[in-house]
């Protein structure tokens, strides 16, 4: 038994401005070549199919070209992520033909898709959507008055206890779980988006035992983890790279091999329609540079003084660069402002302002209001 895991397309995502449906489109043209190439019996989408709950028409239209590609030749398990709306991603989830399957709600996690064939029975895939503590804790309670933790911690454990008495009662066999979330060891990069509730975010991987393989979304860098003995867990990571933190990362899709004692894995490549590169430097030494012509690039300019006509001499170096911003060198007597980035606590980058603004930091009584103010906004997204 063979499966493909893949993750975080993000679908209707750009990149500085930059549409990439073309991109993610050749991602999954690819996907689709690998399915066939290496007889896959599945395809795991682990969540964060979209990148926006309201997606534009072209990354639907992708979505439902790939699914038709796909449907043809394996069957395919899709979860939600944080950016999905479970809901318009799961819509039509009882109308669909058995080889695509969707897994978007909480009452249907520890119902897996069976996989057989010849080389292999009794494969269960179970596809656990990203738990938002908030919702999740009232529906995974064992009873109204016993309501979980306000945790990632807490509700997925409570998930995976139903995942593990349901394989349970079905006899041997081989369990893979597809989660979205962060589990303790991963390496984060700029574009994950926040999801700490209560000031808590991630996951102990010891949550997922009794599974044969964990395939992971979330995290935007394909990673292993350690996890409990028996348990291979791994983020496949985003096909493409949507921040300038990603740059060095390897993208990939891990393919994996069921049918041994032991579970094996495999990461093939996927294709980099353009290279993402970081120069920094004087303009002139800039403007002197012979690489980096067809990347996409991040310039940063150190001139003591803002050179004139900046950006124009810029791009006609460096006809795709994203970003173009002066910060005089160390020693000017400037203080290069920090950039914020998604994968800052909102909490932190708050406190920081107002340690800045007021000279003391926020008292337990304001950091708890801030918290508040945060989830209620985070809340209305999450609700669109």
């Amino acid at each position: 038994m063979r499966l493909l895991h893949t993750s975080d397309w993000h679908l209707g995502r750009t990149l500085h401005g930059v549409d990439l449906i073309g991109h993610q489109a050749a991602y999954l043209a690819h996907l689709v070549d690998v399915v066939r190439a290496e007889s896959v019996d599945a395809v795991v989408v682990a969540g964060d199919v979209y990148d926006r709950a309201i997606p534009p028409v072209e990354a639907v239209t992708l979505l439902s070209d790939t699914l038709a590609q796909l449907a043809e030749h394996t069957t395919v398990v899709i979860t939600s992520g944080n950016h999905d709306s479970a809901t318009r991603l799961g819509f039509g989830a009882g109308l669909m033909k058995e080889s695509v399957r969707l897994r978007t709600r909480i009452a249907g996690l520890a119902a897996p898709v069976v996989l057989g064939g010849p080389r292999a029975q009794n494969v269960l895939v179970y596809g656990i959507p990203y738990l938002d503590p908030d919702f999740a804790r009232v529906d995974l309670a064992d009873s109204p008055d016993a309501l979980l933790a306000r945790s990632h911690e807490a509700v997925t454990t409570a998930a995976m206890r139903r995942v593990r008495a349901d394989a349970a009662a079905r006899g041997p066999g081989r369990v893979v779980v597809a989660a979205h979330a962060f589990v303790v060891g991963g390496e984060a990069s700029e574009s994950e988006r926040d999801i700490r509730v209560g000031g808590v975010d991630q996951v102990p991987a010891g949550v997922f035992a009794g599974a044969d393989y964990v395939a992971l979304g979330h995290l935007h860098g394909p990673q292993n983890l350690t996890g409990p003995e028996g348990t291979v867990l791994r983020y496949s990571g985003s096909p493409l790279a949507y921040s300038f933190s990603e740059r060095h990362h390897a993208k990939s899709t891990v393919l994996v091999d069921l049918s041994g004692p032991e579970v094996s894995t495999e990461l093939i490549a996927a294709p980099v329609p353009r290279r993402l590169a970081d120069v920094t430097g004087t303009l002139e030494n800039l403007l002197a540079d012979d690489q980096h012509a067809d990347d996409w690039v991040r310039v940063t300019v150190t001139d003591e003084h803002r050179p004139l006509d900046l950006f124009r001499r810029v791009r006609a170096r460096f006809p795709h660069a994203l970003v173009v911003q002066h910060v005089p060198a160390t020693g000017s007597g400037r203080r290069r402002a920090a950039a914020v980035t998604s994968a800052h606590d909102p909490l932190e980058v708050a406190a920081d302002f107002l340690t800045h603004a007021t000279g003391h930091g926020p008292t337990p009584a304001e950091v708890a209001v801030l918290r508040r103010a945060y989830e209620d906004v985070a809340d209305i997204e999450k609700s669109a």
